[in-house]
């Protein structure tokens, strides 16, 4: 077997490799045995394993597992689109009634995105752009988005805000109430309190925050309207992009049934929930020649 080295991408043979991770780290337990640290390819989990339960994964797996991550992807964005249309309809008819005679154009909700891992983030930015939101992202490790959040806030004024990364509980753990035994859930609540002092209301600054199996009744208790991961389930990478774009793109005179977010997701209820929110969008017309 070839010997595991940091950037392999590997699976776990105990848990029959059901999960593909990257290998970002590796060191000598107190044990003396040698362990590696794990990222998730695609969930948003960080995990620690001994270097010998690691499976080296072959080129035709990780083409098949990226093959089957981006139809994901597409799938739900090509529902996404499906959707827009008739919401379109529905705000030109309530704004003008004149639905065949005026154009419009879109202004839908700005977003912050602070994330603790530069992939996710870069994958992030190019789905918000595929789907027409202006974003600002940010690689800033989970520990320090608390220190930062009030300056990128400040300096971009958006209207949603999204803290992600890693997460993840502490092996072992039982007791899922206690904050402390999750990776990244601590940073995650300190950052939204520092947000919340730049915006308490929930419906200006609409917040995203979490991560694979993150403490979501603290992360939503601290001020988010949005979390993960109510079952302690693992989370997909764009489930924060697919749930900020319902928001971005519901009308700000309706609220948005909570169950209408999370079916926006890949993940679904066990990994996604949150408290009902207005939205961000705005429609405009007449719609410029120029």
């Amino acid at each position: 077997m070839d010997q595991i080295k940091i950037n392999d991408l590997v699976g776990r043979k105990s848990y029959g490799c059901d999960i593909f991770f990257k290998v970002i780290a590796i060191f000598i337990d107190d044990k003396g045995q040698e362990q590696a640290c794990l990222k998730g390819l695609d969930m948003r989990l960080l995990a620690t394993a001994p270097v010998d339960d690691l499976y080296k994964l072959e080129p035709a797996q990780i083409t098949a597992h990226w093959h089957n991550f981006m139809t994901k992807n597409h799938n739900q964005m090509k529902r996404i689109f499906q959707r827009r249309q008739q919401d379109q309809l529905k705000c030109l008819n309530r704004s003008i009634g004149l639905v065949d005679k005026i154009e419009s154009f879109d202004v839908p909700g700005t977003v912050l995105h602070l994330d603790g891992d530069n992939d996710y983030l870069e994958l992030c930015l190019t789905t918000y752009r595929q789907l027409n939101i202006r974003a600002h992202g940010y690689n800033i490790k989970e520990k320090e988005q608390s220190e930062e959040i009030s300056a990128v806030l400040t300096k971009h004024r958006p209207d949603i805000l999204v803290l992600t990364g890693h997460d993840g509980l502490a092996k072992g753990a039982k007791e899922l109430s206690d904050l402390n035994n999750y990776h990244s859930s601590k940073y995650f609540v300190a950052a939204i309190k520092i947000a919340r002092q730049y915006e308490k209301s929930l419906d200006d600054l609409v917040i995203f925050a979490g991560a694979c199996q993150s403490h979501y009744e603290a992360i939503l208790r601290a001020g988010a309207n949005f979390a993960s991961s109510p079952k302690r389930i693992l989370i997909h990478a764009f489930d924060p992009v697919f749930v900020v774009e319902k928001i971005a793109y519901t009308s700000i005179y309706d609220p948005i049934p909570v169950k209408d977010v999370i079916a926006s997701t890949i993940t679904g209820f066990d990994g996604i929930g949150g408290i009902e929110t207005k939205g961000k969008f705005r429609l405009g017309v007449p719609k410029t020649p120029y």
